[in-house]
């Protein structure tokens, strides 16, 4: 099975300085590609220099993750894409346990390996942790991260079982499949594309897997830090036309009015903890939304499947009853 590991890269050189070693010494089975999205530092001449059996596909301009992701996958001939950010280790025997349920399993589209933290590798990772969850209204959570409430791994997650989504930070794909569902949604530049995504695939019928025997660990916001306005934008933004798209239809007003609602106490909040940048933020995202609104309408396929969620309110549960670990969720009357 080809499999093709894909670095996107921008001003990374330190990154690429730090984790491209182990990427190569535990990658044997794979080509590994940097694809460079106009980088302005040494990124490229480094890795030349440095590590010449990496090839490079380089983009004209600084596309974001998801068409960056997209125009350089066109010059990617592999059955497997692994797409995985530059801040993160991989361990050894990384790739073996994906390429055996791709092997062995035709229907799964789309794999995530256990996400650890670089920093603290004894827990879960804010960016996928151990495989993704939505709720009704479209936010997202994992098992081992509900929110900011980050969980210890002590093996409550070793096993290998169907998700949601899968975490961009380390994101297996059939390249056929993301062939077929056109790649990313390049209107999001970044955040939350790849959720987008495997609710695409999820609807045409794939199934989305979290394989455990597979371990990284990642920094997370090494790209764009947790606290940035224009991170709470793409956030708030992208939430609302990933939802206009892959809503069931007789869900879809219904559900978006309570999104925008609940985004607004959010907002409110931001405001109250002396963050006007980000009210700013949320305000901006719902006025693009507005604006692509009938655009995003247009690009609905004909078939949404209705059983998307396995909670109601992930923010009533966590904001409300307390439940910081995931599967406590589930053990509530």
């Amino acid at each position: 099975m080809k499999i093709a590991v894909v670095i996107l890269n921008w001003n990374g050189i330190l990154l690429l300085e730090k984790f491209l070693p182990s990427l190569l010494k535990y990658s044997a089975e794979a080509t590994i590609y940097v694809a460079d999205n106009a980088s302005t530092d040494d990124s490229i001449s480094f890795v030349k220099a440095f590590f010449p059996a990496v090839q490079i596909v380089k983009n004209d301009s600084n596309l974001g993750f998801a068409d960056g992701y997209n125009q350089a996958l066109k010059y990617i001939d592999a059955e497997i894409y692994a797409l995985v950010n530059s801040d993160i280790e991989v361990t050894e025997n990384w790739l073996q346990p994906i390429i055996k349920t791709f092997e062995s399993e035709p229907n799964t589209a789309i794999i995530q390996p256990k996400i650890l933290d670089f920093k603290r590798k004894d827990y879960f990772e804010y960016a996928g942790a151990a495989g993704g969850f939505i709720d009704q209204y479209g936010y997202p959570y994992c098992r081992g991260r509900i929110f900011d409430a980050l969980e210890k791994d002590i093996g409550q997650y070793d096993d290998h079982c169907e998700i949601f989504w899968a975490s961009g930070a380390c994101f297996f794909i059939r390249s056929q499949v993301y062939k077929d569902l056109n790649g990313f949604d390049g209107e999001f530049f970044a955040h939350q594309e790849e959720i987008d995504l495997c609710w695409r695939a999820f609807n045409q019928g794939n199934k989305i897997k979290y394989n455990s025997e597979s371990v990284v660990y990642h920094i997370g916001g090494a790209t764009l830090q947790q606290g940035n306005p224009k991170k709470t934008f793409l956030n708030f933004r992208n939430s609302l036309l990933m939802l206009t798209k892959n809503l069931p239809k007789e869900q879809l007003y219904k559900i978006l009015l309570g999104r925008m609602l609940l985004d607004g106490i959010a907002g409110i909040q931001f405001l109250a903890q002396g963050k006007p940048k980000h009210f700013l933020a949320v305000l901006k995202a719902h006025w693009s939304f507005y604006g692509l609104f009938m655009a995003y309408y247009k690009r609905r396929n004909k078939f949404q499947q209705t059983e998307y969620y396995n909670v109601k309110s992930i923010v009533y549960l966590y904001f409300i009853r307390k439940i910081i670990v995931f599967n406590d969720l589930f053990r509530i009357k």
